[in-house]
């Protein structure tokens, strides 16, 4: 793989290693350690126990899969394929938004994205989908063809005094080089899966995060104004990124550095 350009490397920011860098760069043995032991014990998987409980208690099954117009049996193979055209927001919609939506239905409060409350809940619910492929259609309609559109130009729009993009450090000329010491992955391969993986513990953080608000991580550490969670545009992002990891196997909840 060719090295980047001194130019490219100034606008992710850091300078880029070579690609043939020892991985100790990236994570050190205790690291690796600690990470290994996680596969095995994720610390998430006690959250995801309390979306559970959390989502039987003010939702259940029955009534989120009637207001998703669709069989209880029939779950996971539709919260597999989220985000999705959603008829009753008549909107393109994210796993996280339909539970505002379900509590609505039932008439309980309802919760905000960014609540430690919903977090757990859309973990739960996408791991009803554990074992599924990924299987956003962004072709079954005019709404997901649009939110497609719009998700790819906010991927590749340059914003920010440092002219940054999603692309700047996901692109396929620069994924594998290092960014602050840490590979940069690219978003649809198996191994980091980041439709099938998010909502995930995230060991730096010692927390659960879901899919966009990572992104919006990845937008402050850019300097970039953060594009707000459940806005058109980042529902529109998520669609894209999720595209890109499209037929890879949910597994719930991921575990990332």
């Amino acid at each position: 793989m060719r090295l980047l350009s001194v130019t490219t490397a100034l606008v992710c920011l850091a300078l880029l290693s070579g690609a043939n860098a020892e991985e100790k760069l990236s994570m050190s043995d205790a690291d690796k350690a600690m990470y290994t032991e996680m596969l095995e014990n994720n610390p998430a998987a006690m959250e995801v126990a309390e979306g559970e409980e959390l989502f039987t208690s003010l939702i259940g099954q029955a009534a989120y899969a009637k207001m998703l117009g669709v069989k209880e049996k029939d779950l996971p193979k539709t919260i597999a394929n989220f985000p999705r055209f959603v008829k009753p927001a008549g909107k393109v919609v994210t796993l996280s938004q339909t539970l505002q939506m379900a509590m609505a239905d039932v008439g309980k409060p309802v919760l905000k994205l960014e609540s430690k409350e919903v977090v757990k809940m859309t973990a739960y619910v996408k791991s009803l989908a554990n074992g599924q492929k990924t299987s956003i259609d962004v072709k079954a309609n005019p709404h997901m063809k649009e939110m497609m559109t719009l998700g790819q130009s906010v991927f590749e729009e340059r914003r920010g005094g440092r002219g940054l993009s999603c692309n700047s450090c996901h692109s396929s000329d620069v994924i594998g080089q290092r960014l602050r010491m840490q590979p940069l992955p690219d978003l649809g391969a198996k191994e980091t899966a980041a439709a099938g993986t998010w909502p995930a513990y995230r060991m730096t953080q010692s927390q659960m995060v879901t899919l966009d608000k990572r992104m919006q991580q990845c937008m402050k550490n850019a300097l970039l104004a953060e594009i707000p969670l459940g806005s058109k545009e980042m529902v529109a992002l998520e669609v894209y990124v999720t595209n890109k990891t499209k037929g890879n196997e949910i597994q719930i909840p991921g575990l990332k550095r």
